[in-house]
């Protein structure tokens, strides 16, 4: 437990420092989050070292979302001023998404690189 703790919370940690030396403006968690896939892949680091934190975080995702949700009370007023827009740009990014996805199976698919 404590390698897994490690590994994914050193890969946070690179993140980290990454961000703080180079100044990008990408979040730290992402870059983490991708240099830890990115070892997976390369089989520098064997899926069985995290999948138990792994699936324990995953397990209780819900319980990470509960401090935002409480941040956006602070904020009703501003959201309610604003609720419109907020929903139109909600509902047009969505499917924007969704069409764009679409189209870029259908393109792969055309050209053979996704299987069935």
């Amino acid at each position: 437990m404590i390698r897994q703790c490690f590994i994914i919370f050193g890969c946070l940690a690179l993140g980290e420092l990454i961000v703080w030396l180079t100044g990008i403006t990408i979040p730290s968690s992402i870059i983490g989050m991708l240099l830890l896939a990115s070892l997976l892949q390369m089989k520098a680091i064997k899926l069985e070292w995290v999948k138990g934190m792994s699936d324990f975080l995953i397990s209780n995702m819900g319980f990470f979302f509960v401090p935002p949700g409480v941040a956006l009370m602070l904020y009703l007023d501003i959201i309610k001023a604003e609720f419109v827009p907020i929903v139109v740009a909600t509902v047009v990014s969505t499917v924007l998404v969704l069409i764009i996805t679409g189209w870029t199976h259908q393109l792969f698919k055309k050209h053979g690189d996704i299987a069935e």
